[in-house]
C-alpha cells in the first residue's frame, strides 16, 4: 500500500506513540484495562437496576379466607414470612376448609407457614388443622394455653392430635406484649388467656364510648382468644379472634389501649356477643371485614354497630348473611360468597336460621363465587392505594379482580439503616 507523503497509517501512529511513551507503556495498558473494567461494571450495574425495576414490587398481603363461618386469616410479609390465624372448621367441613387455605397459600407462593396461631379452642377455629398440617410444614404453633371450656371435639384434639403436631415444631403460649417476627411487618399480641396488653405505643387515651356500654354474655373460651395488632408503616390492622363484649370493655375502657386501625378484621363472625361500640367505634376503622357465614353471624345488632362506626367507608363480608336481612345487605361486589354451603359451620352460639318465604331477602347480585378477600399494598417506592381483591380459587367461575381501591395512607416503612427500604 502506498502512503501519501505527510500521512501516517494507524499502525504507524501507534508505533510512534508507543516509542514516545517508552517506559510508560505498562502503565498505559494498566490504565486502559481499569477503564474497560469500570465501563463493564457500570453496564452490569445499569442492567441489574433495569431488571430490578422491572420486577413487581413486594407487598404486605392479607388473605381473609372463607371457611363458612369459621376463621382462617393469612398474613404474608413483603419478605415472605407468613402467619396463619386459625384453620377453619371441624369435620365435615375440615377437608373443604384446609383446601381453601392451601389454595390461598399457593396463591401467596408459600412453601411453609412460619407462624400458626390458634386463637382459642373452638371447633370453627382449630378444626381444619389436622387436615392442613400434612400438606405444608409449620415452623411455630402459637396458642393461649389450656382449653377452659371442655368439649368432646376440643378435648380429643388436644389430647390425641395437637401433641403430635407440635412435637417437631416450636410451640409458644402467647402473652400480651409478645412480638411475632414477620420481617418489616410488626405483629404484637394484645390479648391472650384473658390477659390484656397495657397499651400500644401512642394509644391509651380516654374512650368516650365507655359511658354507654352494655355488658354482654360470656362463654368460657371466647374471652381467652389470642388477639393481634399489626402495623406496617402507617397501616394498622387488628384481629381479636372471638373476644367478647365484656373483655372488649376491659381492653378499651376507661382508656383505649389500641388506638385506631385502618382495617378491622374478623368481627367474631358478626355475632352480637362481640362488637360493642367501645371497640368498633373507638378503633375508627375505615374498612371492616367480617368472617361470617350465610346462616351464622352478620346479626342485625352487629351490622348496625359496624355501619354506624365513625369514618367507616366499607364493610366487606365473606358471605351474604340471611340473619342481617335486606336492611343491611351489602352490594354483591363487597361479598365473596353467596352460596349457602350444605356443610354447616360449627356455631358457638347456635342461632335459628330464618324461615324461607316472601320476607327472605334474595342474595345480592354477584359475578362469581370467591373463597377469599385479599388485601395488598405496594411499598413506599411505588405508592398506591390499598387494593382489595376477591379471588375465587377453585370456584365454578374463578375471578381475580380489583374489587375496590381504598386510599388508606402509606403502608410503607423505611428501615433505620440508611438506604435500606422495604
Amino acid at each position: 500500500m502506498v502512503v501519501p507523503a505527510g500521512r501516517l497509517t494507524m499502525n504507524t501512529r501507534a508505533a510512534k506513540v508507543l516509542a514516545i511513551l517508552g517506559p510508560y507503556r505498562s502503565l498505559v495498558r494498566t490504565t486502559l484495562m481499569r477503564a474497560t473494567l469500570m465501563l463493564m461494571t457500570a453496564v452490569a450495574l445499569s442492567a441489574s437496576v433495569t431488571i430490578a425495576q422491572s420486577q413487581p414490587a413486594k407487598m404486605f398481603d392479607v388473605y381473609v379466607i372463607d371457611v363458612e363461618g369459621g376463621n382462617a386469616t393469612l398474613f404474608v410479609s413483603p419478605s415472605g414470612e407468613s402467619l396463619l390465624m386459625d384453620t377453619g372448621n371441624v369435620p365435615p367441613g375440615a377437608v373443604r376448609d384446609a383446601g381453601r387455605i392451601m389454595a390461598a397459600v399457593k396463591d401467596a407462593g408459600l412453601k411453609q407457614i412460619d407462624h400458626l396461631i390458634i386463637t382459642h379452642w373452638h371447633g370453627d377455629h382449630f378444626g381444619g388443622l389436622a387436615e392442613l398440617a400434612p400438606q405444608i410444614p409449620v415452623r411455630e404453633f402459637i396458642d393461649h394455653g389450656p382449653n377452659v371450656q371442655p368439649g368432646q371435639a376440643a378435648d380429643d384434639f388436644l389430647q390425641k392430635m395437637y401433641p403430635q403436631l407440635i412435637a417437631d415444631a416450636k410451640h409458644t403460649v402467647a402473652k400480651p406484649g409478645d412480638k411475632i417476627r414477620m420481617g418489616s411487618v410488626d405483629v404484637t399480641v394484645v390479648t391472650s388467656a384473658g390477659e390484656l396488653i397495657k397499651a400500644m405505643p401512642g394509644a391509651g387515651g380516654p374512650n368516650s364510648y365507655c359511658a354507654n356500654f352494655k355488658p354482654g354474655e360470656n362463654n368460657a373460651e371466647d374471652p381467652q382468644s389470642v388477639g393481634i395488632f399489626i402495623t406496617y408503616g402507617k397501616f394498622r390492622t387488628a384481629h381479636l379472634g372471638d373476644l367478647t363484649k365484656n373483655k372488649e370493655f376491659e381492653l378499651m375502657c376507661p382508656n383505649n389501649r389500641l388506638g385506631s386501625v385502618d382495617v378491622l378484621l374478623g368481627l367474631h363472625h358478626g355475632q352480637a356477643s362481640s362488637n360493642s361500640p367501645v371497640l368498633v367505634h373507638a378503633l375508627h376503622p375505615r374498612v371492616a371485614i367480617m368472617n361470617d357465614g350465610t346462616r351464622k353471624g352478620g346479626e342485625p345488632e352487629t351490622m348496625q354497630t359496624v355501619h354506624s362506626s365513625p369514618g367507616l367507608e366499607d364493610l366487606w363480608q365473606l358471605h351474604f348473611s340471611l340473619l342481617s336481612g335486606q336492611e343491611y345487605t351489602q352490594p354483591g361486589m363487597f361479598i365473596a360468597n353467596t352460596v349457602d354451603d350444605p356443610q354447616p359451620a360449627m356455631p358457638i352460639a347456635p342461632l335459628p336460621p330464618p324461615q324461607a318465604g316472601p320476607g327472605t331477602p334474595p342474595p345480592p347480585a354477584h359475578n362469581g363465587t370467591a373463597y377469599w378477600i385479599k388485601l395488598a399494598r405496594l411499598t413506599k417506592k411505588h405508592p398506591e392505594p390499598i387494593k382489595f381483591l376477591s379471588h375465587g380459587a377453585n370456584a365454578p367461575r374463578p375471578i381475580k379482580r380489583h374489587c375496590r381501591r381504598v386510599a388508606i395512607g402509606s403502608m410503607m416503612r423505611e428501615s433505620r439503616r440508611a438506604g435500606d427500604q422495604v
